[in-house]
């Protein structure tokens, strides 16, 4: 007999362990054990199978030649005993033994292995409010709650919904019900912007107002405190400090944390968040233990500390990691940083690294530059623009974190997804500002906008730019009484900036087209701060430097310009 191999997990990191050791270890004996009856399924995809974008659940289940991926499928083609509907109860590291109990029939055995893998994954929080468990009411944590969603909606159950939780899931979820079925859909976030601690207030500001502009309401700040049931035991409504959403459906998307009970029970070491401790092995505490996917703390490789990151992309790799060590193949798994990228409608969204809160609260002299470029070259048909903020380290000059906002098209995953492998490398701004993209007109621009992000921080961390951050102006444009003592100085053209003139008055609001600012600075006041708007900055960043140059220093530049504006609110500014 082979090495006895077990793991217990068959959605992402278990069935990639399992298939990758009979690859490389064919004699190996390999259990693949898990307490459901649907395995080996794409968890990310459940918002677009509601959405109809995956029109049946099996395709999530399948493989890129359309065999679905049962416990038939892998133990018939992949040569892994699979054990569905089987509960793992217990670790006997001691004997190394793993009692199970099937649930179907109720008996209980002990299998015995060599080696044994963890990949229990996580569970969704559920908040601790009155009605959570009543009719209507679903968290999404399995293709099962999926199905039944896609089922009261198809049967015109559901008119409107509310979202509880304004992570990536709820977004997507929020999407996948307004945009093909019409619900009314809603999303109440505690926080005061969506994806927090993901994106910084600019990206996450633009993405509800994205939203709202595609029908879905969104109420930032406020708590959940109740699901109304009526007589019957449904949800008929969400609560919160303000209002009260009607609703048919309530998805309850506000999290999830590590399933690491059965490692902590076993006396593994298990990290203050949840996550089982692992080395770059993938190794536990025990060395003949192992564990990936939702269920570990990794290594963030900018930060130093610990990272939960239940992202399917990891969870595989840290599969493949696991399994090379448990047949003999050294191997090993670095950490990660989080990269992440979704759609909204018509937007895409997506970070990697740090968020400058994140990082300023971790300790690191952070700062952000933020730019609005084309996402290929202006003249060709259909460039459109990309608004990317680059966060890094005044002192060390690395860069800590990226992130951005684009069209629902490539442009700002290829540019999430160069800086997560020049992050991970320890790239610092001037690295980023000479990294080389493929150009080609129809794909990107010259100087790419993942260098023009660069450029912009070079300039602020060696104190040759001067800005002002896009909450502080809107504030300011609020409440002028706050800081009465500003103007807007806009070099764009004078046909551009008149709305904005008329709107705010000429004592507010002044306008000095680009190229006549070297001559005609004369006319500009000493005595007030001066917000310089262009469209995406580059201008005002050049006229900053002219005006310093005749000894006007009262001025900073809004970066972004009116691109990364008119994303947030289009009615602030005409």
């Amino acid at each position: 007999m082979g090495k006895r191999i077990v793991i217990i997990g068959g959605v992402a990191a278990g069935p990639k362990a399992a298939s990758r050791i009979k690859r490389v270890l064919a004699e190996a004996d390999v259990t693949l054990i898990d307490q459901d009856n649907l395995i080996s399924y794409g968890g990310c995809g459940i918002p677009y199978y509601v959405s109809g974008d995956v029109s049946d659940e099996q395709e999530l289940r399948s493989t890129s030649f359309h065999m679905v991926r049962d416990a038939y499928f892998f133990t018939q083609a992949k040569g892994v005993r699979t054990m569905t509907s089987t509960r793992a109860l217990a670790i006997n590291r001691r004997e190394k033994t793993v009692e199970v109990e099937d649930l179907a029939t109720g008996v209980r055995s002990v299998i015995p292995y060599d080696n044994l893998m963890l990949a229990t994954g996580s569970e969704p929080f559920v908040l601790p409010i009155p009605g959570v468990d009543a009719d209507g009411v679903f968290t999404i944590s399995d293709l099962h709650k999926a199905i039944e969603i896609k089922k009261r909606i198809a049967q015109g159950m559901v008119g409107k919904a509310v979202v509880i939780g304004g992570g990536a899931i709820g977004v997507e979820m929020a999407e996948a019900l307004t945009d093909l079925w019409g619900i009314e859909t809603a999303i109440v976030e505690f926080m005061d912007q969506l994806l927090p601690k993901i994106v910084d207030w600019p990206m996450a500001a633009a993405l509800a107002n994205h939203l709202r502009q595609h029908n879905v309401e969104v109420y930032l700040g406020e708590a959940a405190t109740e699901i109304v049931v009526d007589n019957s035991g449904k949800a008929v409504g969400v609560r919160t400090g303000k209002r009260t959403l009607d609703a048919d459906l309530v998805i309850m998307a506000v999290g999830v944390r590590p399933r690491s009970q059965l490692a902590r029970e076993a006396g593994l070491n298990v990290a203050a968040g949840g996550g089982i401790v692992v080395n770059d092995r993938m190794q536990t505490s025990d060395p003949s233990i192992y564990a990936a996917g939702d269920c570990v703390e990794i290594r963030h490789l900018v930060s130093g500390r610990g990272l939960y990151a239940p992202l399917g992309s990891l969870a595989n790799k840290e599969g493949r990691v696991a399994a090379d060590n448990m047949a003999g193949i050294p191997a090993v798994f670095k950490g990660g940083i989080g990269s992440f990228v979704m759609k909204a409608f018509d937007m895409s969204i997506g970070a990697t690294g740090l968020s400058l809160e994140t990082a300023r609260a971790q300790g690191f002299q952070a700062e952000s530059s933020l730019t609005a470029s084309a996402d290929r070259a202006h003249f060709f048909p259909g460039s459109e623009i990309v608004c990317l903020e680059m966060v890094f380290d005044r002192r060390t000059r690395k860069v800590l974190g990226f992130q951005g906002i684009g069209p629902m098209n490539d442009s700002l995953s290829v540019r999430i997804d160069a800086a997560a492998v020049a992050i991970t490398a320890g790239a610092t701004i001037d690295d980023f500002a000479t990294i080389e993209m493929a150009y080609a007109p129809p794909f990107s621009t010259a100087i790419d906008a993942i260098n023009s992000a660069a450029y912009a921080a070079e300039n602020l961390c060696d104190g040759r730019m001067r800005q002002i951050d896009i909450q502080s102006f809107l504030a300011w444009i609020a409440d002028p009484s706050t800081h009465p003592d500003w103007v807007a100085l806009d070099v764009r053209h004078q046909k551009q900036a008149q709305p904005n003139i008329e709107k705010f008055g000429v004592a507010r609001w002044l306008s000095l087209p680009y190229d006549k600012v070297r001559s005609g600075y004369q006319v500009l006041p000493a005595d007030k701060t001066m917000i310089i708007v262009c469209n995406a900055g580059s201008r005002s960043y050049e006229s900053q430097i002219a005006l310093d140059a005749v000894g006007l220093r009262n001025t900073l530049v809004l970066p972004g310009g009116y691109n990364m504006i008119k994303r947030i609110d289009a009615d602030i500014l005409v």
